[in-house]
């Protein structure tokens, strides 16, 4: 069964078949699947889901290009909400400077609350960096993020970067990019990082793999990126599964 990291079925692109998709996941040898809060409100649909579903569970956090959103009473129902018993990962949480809202100094002032909020419960991070790999880096090593770990999710850097995130404890998010024509630096990542410290991930409905660029993503996409890393690795395909579920089970401190 595939362990699916990071998946929003709370966006819109899913209302109108959101249960069906969701109901036939475990037929679909999908065993286990996080949905990713990315504003208070996604947050909140997060849970819902989680709560609906046994195999979901939920992260819980604040986008960094939502961050403008936050405010200390808004910080504390997050906090709350942290707590959960089904929200295993603070996140999607980080830096974005891909625009230039919202300001650069707000983001980092509330991606280290989310990190300090992370060690505070002892539970791991989603990062988000996009644009921003220095002052990312430099924040989690600051902040001792290591202390948690996580994974850097949809990792976009170079290979030389993602070893360096494994160094401090984390994991690397793998996603449909690896499959692009283009995707020729994530597939350099997959052949540095190692298998012990790769996630699947889709970010459905986003970043569909190859043949189904373009269109709406859905877990269901997830062996396709598991036979690419497969290629890159020169491993099987029932290894690579079996592997990065152990280490979503590993991370998220979830029993089969």
């Amino acid at each position: 069964m595939i362990f699916e990291t990071h998946a929003h079925y709370d966006d819109e692109a899913f209302d109108e078949d959101r249960d069906s998709l969701l109901a036939s996941m475990q037929q679909n040898k999908i065993g286990f699947l996080v949905n990713v809060g990315a504003s208070l409100k996604s947050t909140r649909s997060s849970i819902q889901l989680a709560e609906q579903y046994p195999f979901v569970y939920a992260a819980a956090g604040v986008h960094p290009s939502e961050s403008a959103e936050l405010n200390e009473a808004r910080f504390e129902w997050l906090r709350e909400q942290c707590a959960h018993q089904k929200v295993v990962a603070v996140g999607e949480i980080g830096l974005d400077y891909y625009w230039d809202e919202p300001d650069h100094a707000l983001q980092k002032k509330w991606f280290a609350r989310q990190l300090e909020l992370a060690k505070t419960l002892r539970k791991p991070v989603i990062i988000h960096s996009r644009d921003a790999a220095k002052d990312t880096y430099d924040i989690m090593e600051a902040y001792h993020a290591g202390d948690v770990g996580g994974v850097v999710h949809c990792f976009s850097y170079s290979a030389k970067m993602a070893l360096d995130y494994v160094a401090m404890g984390f994991y690397i998010g793998v996603g449909g990019v690896v499959t692009f024509k283009n995707g020729r630096k994530m597939r350099e990542v997959v052949e540095a990082v190692p298998i012990e410290r790769i996630l699947l991930e889709t970010d459905s409905p986003y970043l569909s793999p190859e043949p189904y660029r373009g269109k709406r993503n859905s877990s269901f996409h997830l062996p396709y990126i598991a036979q690419k890393i497969a290629d890159i690795k020169g491993l099987s395909y029932e290894e690579v599964v079996m592997l990065t579920t152990e280490n979503a089970q590993r991370l998220y401190q979830i029993k089969c």
